[in-house]
C-alpha cells in the first residue's frame, strides 16, 4: 500500500522573537503631569490610620485665583459653612484657622472614611459660598487635604498652639481691637486660653462654627502641658528666626 506523500513542508522551530517595550509610561524620572514652579503637592501616600481616640490636624489650601480668605467679608460666607458642616455622623470640626490662602482643622473623626466625607461635605459647602460671593466658578481648593494623626497629649498641645496662633506663625499683623486674639479663628469657642480677660466688653457670637471635642485628648489630656498663652508663638516661628539669624 502506497504511503500518501504530503505536499507541505515541515516548518523548522524558530526563535522565540521579544516583544517590543513600550517607553511612554510606567515608574521613570520625569514621568507623570509636569509640576507647576514653586508648586509642593500633597503625597498620594496611604492616608494615617485615624481613630476615634486620636485627633487629626487637616490642612486644606485654595487656589491662586481665590481672593485672599483673611477678609471679613468673606469670614461671613466661611462661618456659614463651619457652622453648617463642622458636625456629621463620626466627624467633627472642633477649632480651626483661616489664613490668606489655607485653613487648618482640628479635627475628630471615628475613621479614614467619616473623616473624608466629612472634610468632603465641608469643602463642598466653602466652595459654593466662596464662588457666589467672588463671582467665579470651578474648584477652589488646590490639591488633596493634608491630614496629620496626632496620638499623643504632648504633640496636640504644640499642634492647638500651631493652628490657633498660625497667623503669628506667619506674621500676620493683628487688629489691636482683639487684645492679642487673632478674629479669623475660633478663639471663642477654645477653652484652653490661660487667660481669657481679652474677652471682656465682647458680645460673644451668636452660633458656634466648631464641635464640642469628645476625646480625651482634646478634652483633657493637654492640658498637661499647659494652656496657652495669647501672645505664645508657634515654636516653628521660633525656629524660622534661630535659622534667619543663624545664616545672617
Amino acid at each position: 500500500m502506497n504511503r500518501r506523500v504530503s505536499h507541505h513542508k515541515r516548518r523548522s522551530p524558530t526563535a522565540q522573537q521579544e516583544m517590543p517595550l513600550f517607553t511612554h509610561g510606567g515608574a521613570r524620572k520625569g514621568a507623570g503631569r509636569p509640576r507647576k514652579p514653586g508648586r509642593r503637592r500633597v503625597s498620594h501616600t496611604v492616608r494615617p490610620v485615624v481613630k476615634p481616640r486620636f485627633v487629626v490636624h487637616v490642612t486644606v489650601r485654595v487656589k491662586s485665583d481665590v481672593a485672599r480668605l483673611r477678609n471679613f467679608e468673606l469670614c461671613k460666607v466661611l462661618q456659614r459653612a463651619f457652622i453648617r458642616g463642622c458636625r456629621k455622623t463620626g466627624f467633627r470640626i472642633c477649632q480651626f484657622s483661616v489664613q490668606g490662602n489655607h485653613l487648618h482643622l482640628v479635627c475628630e473623626a471615628s475613621d479614614q472614611d467619616s473623616l473624608a466625607r466629612g472634610i468632603q461635605g465641608w469643602s463642598v459647602r466653602v466652595a459654593r459660598g466662596l464662588n457666589r460671593v467672588l463671582e467665579r466658578s470651578g474648584s477652589v481648593f488646590e490639591d488633596r487635604y493634608h491630614a496629620e494623626v496626632i496620638e499623643n497629649p504632648k504633640q496636640l498641645r504644640a499642634t492647638l498652639c500651631y493652628v490657633m496662633q498660625n497667623a503669628r506663625r506667619h506674621g500676620e499683623r493683628l487688629d489691636a481691637r482683639w487684645n492679642g486674639v487673632d478674629p479669623f479663628t475660633s478663639a471663642w469657642w477654645f477653652d484652653g486660653w490661660r487667660d481669657e480677660r481679652w474677652k471682656h466688653g465682647r458680645k460673644p457670637p451668636e452660633e458656634p462654627p466648631v464641635a464640642g471635642a469628645r476625646s480625651w485628648l482634646l478634652t483633657t489630656g493637654w492640658r498637661r502641658f499647659g494652656l496657652l498663652a495669647v501672645d505664645e508663638v508657634p515654636a516653628a516661628r521660633r525656629r524660622d528666626e534661630r535659622r534667619r539669624t543663624v545664616r545672617s
